[in-house]
C-alpha cells in the first residue's frame, strides 16, 4: 500500500480537534512512507491534511476538477496536482492512485466518496481497505446506523466489517495493514419472476 487517499471537509468544522486530526493524519501517512492522495484543495481540512503530510516530508498528490481550480482553490505546494474535467474523473483517478481510503470529518461529499469506494469493495472491484477516523466521536451516529443496516439484514455482517474505524491516524493505518477483504464479494439476489 504505497498511497492512502483521504476524503474530508473543505471547511475546518466547528472543533479545533478536526484540524488537528487532519494534520496528524497527513503526518502519519508521510511518516509511514506512503503518499497522500486527496482532493487537491488548499482550504479546510483538505488543506490541513496536505500541509501535515508536506511538513513531515511526504509526497502529496492532489486531484482537482478544473471548476475548482478556476475558483483558485488549488493547493500550490503539492508534489503533483492533476486537474481533471469532472468530479467523476476526480474520484476515479483518486481511487486508481490509492491503496486505501480514509474519511476524516466532512459533509455529504466526504460520505459519498467513502461510501462509493466501500461499495466498490463490496462488489469486488477492489480489495483495498476503507475506514473512518472517528475524531472526537464525529462518526458515532453514522456507525450506529451502519450497525442498524447490518442488524436489519440490509448489509451482510462481513460487508459491514469492511469499514474500519479508529480514533487515531496511526491506529487506523495499523488496521489497514492487517486488513483482509471478505473472501466472497457481494452478490445480488435475483427474483425468479
Amino acid at each position: 500500500m504505497k498511497s492512502i487517499c483521504v476524503f474530508c471537509g473543505s471547511s475546518m468544522g466547528a472543533k479545533p480537534a478536526y484540524r488537528e486530526a487532519a494534520v496528524a493524519t497527513g503526518e502519519a501517512i508521510a511518516r509511514s512512507g506512503r503518499r497522500l492522495v486527496y482532493g487537491g484543495a488548499r482550504v479546510g481540512l483538505m488543506g490541513a491534511v496536505a500541509d501535515g503530510a508536506l511538513a513531515a516530508g511526504g509526497e502529496v498528490i492532489g486531484v482537482l476538477p478544473i471548476a475548482l481550480q478556476e475558483k483558485e482553490l488549488a493547493h500550490t505546494g503539492l508534489t503533483e496536482l492533476h486537474v481533471v474535467k469532472s468530479m467523476h474523473e476526480r474520484k476515479a483517478m483518486m481511487a486508481d492512485l490509492s491503496g486505501g481510503f480514509i474519511a476524516l470529518p466532512g459533509g455529504a461529499g466526504t460520505l459519498e466518496e467513502l461510501f462509493e469506494v466501500w461499495t466498490w469493495g463490496q462488489l469486488g472491484y477492489h480489495r483495498k481497505p476503507c475506514g473512518f477516523l472517528n475524531v472526537d466521536g464525529f462518526y458515532d451516529g453514522l456507525l450506529t446506523f451502519l450497525d442498524l443496516q447490518r442488524d436489519e439484514a440490509f448489509v451482510k455482517p462481513e460487508m459491514r466489517d469492511m469499514v474500519l474505524v479508529a480514533d487515531k491516524p496511526a491506529a487506523l493505518l495499523d488496521l489497514f495493514e492487517g486488513y483482509t477483504p471478505p473472501a466472497t464479494p457481494k452478490w445480488i439476489e435475483r427474483s425468479e419472476t
